[in-house]
């Protein structure tokens, strides 16, 4: 065998394993979280992340570095204070039902929720159709910024259950929120290879805004990503890049936000609408953190 070929397939075989091996730590943390809310009454529901990983060719393929739970929006203020109580050894996002990722409620998605293995523990994620739906809109809610994260959106579909319900899965959402889920998978069809000739949609998936490819390649090309600014409060340099970046929102985001339509109409009025929300959000974050110091 050419020695390139071998070089090439164990530094594959090495990097698959330590994958592998942090995957399976992971998996064990999910475990132990999951025990300890089952163990204080609660009943939350797994998304994105370890969820995500579960239709990929291989779990280990999709690292995740924290574990987010759809927790009931009556007991959520209960859920976050028995966090904030616990030490966990690993992050832990909770959400008030779905807030922004759906608009299906809480109570709809539990009860069509499923039931799965994580090592010896039962895990209840979404059903694939809702999951899908919050994959992509989680996706382009952070701009379509991580190119790498739109595979979850392409395993989703090209490994979705034979009887999958386009139905339930983009119906059951209002027309805006259809054609996010749309074109999202439209955008996985044309920079991954997505077959989606199957799907009920596949015309409508490939034409996708001509802003919204923009959007989406000018954020693969930049070297800034955005950042929670409590982060970069005390670092000058990092600070200016992170306001300067939402000083011209990202058109994505802008949409997403305002619930607007993906058509072919500029962005201009969502993005100037939303750059003053998220203005009005920052003074306060800002104001709140430095009372703190």
């Amino acid at each position: 065998m050419n020695s390139k070929i071998t070089e090439n397939f164990s530094r594959t075989a090495i990097e698959d394993g330590f994958n592998i091996v942090h995957y399976k730590v992971k998996e064990q943390h999910l475990e132990r979280i999951w025990t300890r809310f089952e163990k204080a009454g609660f009943e939350p529901v797994l998304i994105k992340g370890w969820a995500a990983a579960q239709v990929y060719p291989e779990p280990f393929q999709r690292q995740f570095t924290d574990i987010d739970l759809l927790i009931a929006p009556s007991r959520f203020d209960e859920a976050l204070k028995f966090l904030e109580n616990t030490k966990q050894e690993f992050p832990v996002d909770l959400h008030k039902g779905a807030r922004h990722l759906d608009s299906v409620a809480f109570e709809n998605l539990f009860a069509n929720s499923r039931i799965i293995k994580c090592g010896t523990t039962n895990i209840r994620v979404l059903r694939p159709e809702d999951h899908l739906r919050v994959l992509c809109i989680h996706w382009l809610n952070d701009g379509g910024a991580d190119r790498e994260r739109l595979w979850d959106v392409y395993y989703a579909v090209a490994n979705r259950p034979k009887d999958f319900d386009w139905q339930r899965c983009l119906e059951i959402v209002s027309p805006e929120r259809r054609r996010w889920i749309v074109c999202a998978i439209g955008l996985a069809h044309k920079y991954l290879g997505l077959n989606i000739e199957n799907t009920p949609f596949a015309t409508e998936a490939k034409t996708i805004p001509e802003w919204l490819i923009k959007a989406v390649e000018n954020e693969w090309r930049s070297d800034v990503r955005l950042t929670d600014l409590r982060f970069v409060l005390r670092n000058r340099e990092e600070l200016f890049k992170q306001i300067k970046k939402r000083i011209k929102p990202n058109p994505i985001q802008a949409t997403i936000e305002l619930e607007g339509d993906f058509d072919d109409a500029p962005r201009f009025t969502y993005q100037i609408r939303n750059f003053f929300v998220r203005l009005k959000t920052l003074v306060k974050k800002i104001g709140k953190n430095l009372s703190k110091s």
